[in-house]
This record gives structure tokens, sequence and C-alpha cells, in this order.
């Protein structure tokens, strides 16, 4: 099968086309020297970093206690909005069972009627009826799930208040006795 040689040239013109080429053929050579040397730069700075690191760590003692400050007093913070929004959901399931309990109170009145004026209803009392009675005890269980997963939220905040109680004491344990240890060094 012989190709003709016009194809070939068309052919030769579409040479698969590398990350190089892609490059020089959207920047100009300025912006490509430019490229060039920012990345050298970089190379270069990688080992200077971690030299940096080595020296950063001449005082771990220190670093450990601030970063142990810090650390507490990040896990303090996120303690302190957990527990503030287990007591906001415990508030929401509260409320939400309150309204699932006056439903059924309003849904046992409706039965009431269904059961005493069911020859105003004449074939469909006993369904009006079944479906009240299956409503209410559907918004009871509703309550008492509400009631439950309430408590279980406040018996959350509860843990993470006595966690808060704690971590003031000790700090103020720490406190004291960092000053005891300074009023001994100031005395000697």
């Amino acid at each position: 099968m012989d190709i003709p040689w016009r194809k070939l040239r068309k052919l030769r013109r579409f040479k698969p086309v590398g990350i190089e080429n892609r490059v020089s053929r959207y920047c100009k050579p300025r912006t490509r020297d430019i490229v060039a040397a920012l990345s050298i730069f970089g190379l270069l700075g990688l080992p200077a970093s971690s030299a940096f690191a080595v020296e950063a760590n001449v005082y771990p003692n220190r670093q450990n206690a601030a970063a142990s400050t810090e650390h507490e007093a990040i896990e303090k913070y996120y303690e302190e909005e957990a527990r503030k929004r287990h007591e906001i959901v415990a508030k929401y399931y509260e409320d939400e069972a309150g309204k699932m309990q006056a439903k059924a109170k309003e849904l046992k009145l409706l039965l009431e009627h269904y059961e005493d004026k069911s020859y105003l209803y004449g074939k469909k009392a006993q369904d009006l009826q079944a479906h009240t009675e299956a409503l209410v005890r559907k918004y009871e269980s509703a309550a008492r799930t509400d009631v439950a997963e309430a408590a279980s939220h406040r018996q959350i905040a509860a843990k993470l208040r006595e966690k808060e109680k704690r971590y003031a004491e000790t700090r103020s344990q720490r406190l004291s006795a960092i000053d005891g240890s300074h009023r001994g060094n100031v005395s000697r």
C-alpha cells in the first residue's frame, strides 16, 4: 500500500505534542525563561527550608508547652461549642416532644367525638376511629422518642459541662503550682 507524498507530508505535520512543545507553542520565550527560573529557585529552596525546620526544634520544651496550651485551648473551645450544640438539640427535641404530645391530646379528643357521635359518620365511623387511634399511637411514640433523644443530648451536655469544670480546676491547680514554684525561686 503506497501512501501518496502529499498525505505523508500532512502526517508529518501532526507529531505527538509533548509538554515541552505545548509550553513553547503557547508561551513566549521570555515567559518560558521566567517559568524555568522560578522552578529552579523553588528546587534550590527546598533544602534550605528543611535546615530552618531543624533550627526551630532547638527549644522543644517551650514549644511543647506552648503547643499543649494551644491544643488545650482549642480542645476547650470545641468542647464548649459541642456542649452548646447538644443543649440546642436537646431543647429542639423537647419542643418537638411537646408538639407531639399536644397533637396526640387533640387526636384523643377527636377520637372521643368519633366514639360518642359515631352515628353521624355512618359506615366511615369505624375507619375514622381506627385511623385516629393509629395516629394517637404514632404521635405518642414520637413524643417518647423525642423525650429520649432530648435526655440523651442533655446527658452529653452535662458530661461536657463536668469536663469543663475539671479543666478549670486542673488549670487553677497548675497555675497555683507554677505560682508557688515562682515564689520559691524568688525567696532564695
